[in-house]
């Protein structure tokens, strides 16, 4: 049965993918992070998103880390996976691997490299969107993709019946509210930039797919609840005394920051990655640490 609108709305968590000494998947460290995402009411999760390392997992993988999921949350819970890629049939096949597994939704990500026009993006997402029986989410992540879903394409997309939203991670809030004027009412706005979500919530946006909220997931939740009640600004400005944090957490290709952040407070077993990405620096890593001390999340 599909999911009401509201189900996707509000903060979810774009999913690090924990790895033990091996270099397998870390289910023991997936479920702890799990558990304290929950905790914080976090109720929406994304699996196999760029956070995920996607490009660097294998499709059993994805399924394993999905069924632990839906095995070991409540059913209140909204899982959706990352399934984009830059090949159209490539990125339908697993979509529909996805919807096999059960998830609620597929995000999926602008075509990446090969520089499609705003014509070849409102094909490729239409292919997808006509042969998927889950719900599909925009991504629109210039800075990764070069391609961009410019405001009147996203309007056109947003006609569909099985497209029902964007994470819009382009951190550009002007951006959002020239797309937000060209669409229904009912047509969901994610921010995917941390650092302007909370004015973002203000501004009439629905939720935050997020990676800070890795490490504070409450403080995020709270962050949105008031956000959306109040709207005049104030809650935004607050925001401003988690720059240094956020400094930090992009200070180095994502999820470097974060899985460290999520090993010294003692979530996940080990900070490693999968190459060509590396481990945080030991200086920055110094510099961080310092930092979720001084914001008591260490």
């Amino acid at each position: 049965m599909a999911l009401s609108i509201k189900k996707f709305k509000g903060i979810a968590t774009a999913l690090i993918t924990p790895f033990n000494d091996n270099g397998g998947v870390d289910l023991d460290s997936f479920g702890k992070l799990l558990k304290q995402q929950y905790g914080g009411g976090v109720k929406h999760f994304i699996i196999n998103g760029t956070t995920a390392e996607s490009p660097n997992l294998e499709f059993n993988e994805v399924k394993k880390l999905f069924n632990y999921a839906k095995e070991n949350l409540r059913s209140d819970v909204v899982l959706t996976v990352g399934t984009g890629s830059n090949s159209t049939a490539k990125t339908i096949e697993t979509t529909n691997k996805a919807a096999a597994l059960g998830a609620h939704a597929a995000l999926v990500v602008v075509p990446y490299y090969n520089k499609p026009t705003q014509a070849g993006i409102v094909a490729h997402f239409t292919a997808v969107a006509e042969s998927s029986d889950i719900p599909i989410i925009l991504y629109n992540v210039p800075g990764r993709t070069i391609a961009k879903l410019e405001p009147e394409t996203i309007a056109l997309l947003s006609k569909h019946k099985n497209i029902i939203g964007i994470k819009d991670a382009t951190g550009d809030i002007s951006h959002f509210l020239e797309t937000k004027k060209l669409v229904s009412f009912d047509f969901i706005f994610l921010s995917g930039d941390d650092g302007t979500c909370v004015e973002f919530f203000e501004k009439g946006g629905d939720g935050v797919i997020s990676v800070v909220s890795h490490l504070m997931p409450k403080v995020l939740v709270d962050f949105y609840s008031r956000a959306k009640q109040d709207g005049s600004g104030k809650e935004s400005e607050s925001f401003h005394c988690y720059n240094e944090l956020l400094d930090f957490l992009y200070c180095e290709p994502n999820p470097t920051p974060a899985k460290m952040a999520l090993y010294k407070m003692g979530i996940i077993g080990t900070p490693n990655l999968r190459l060509p990405l590396l481990p945080m620096t030991p200086e920055k890593t110094e510099g961080f640490i310092k930092c979720l001390k001084t914001l008591e999340l260490l």
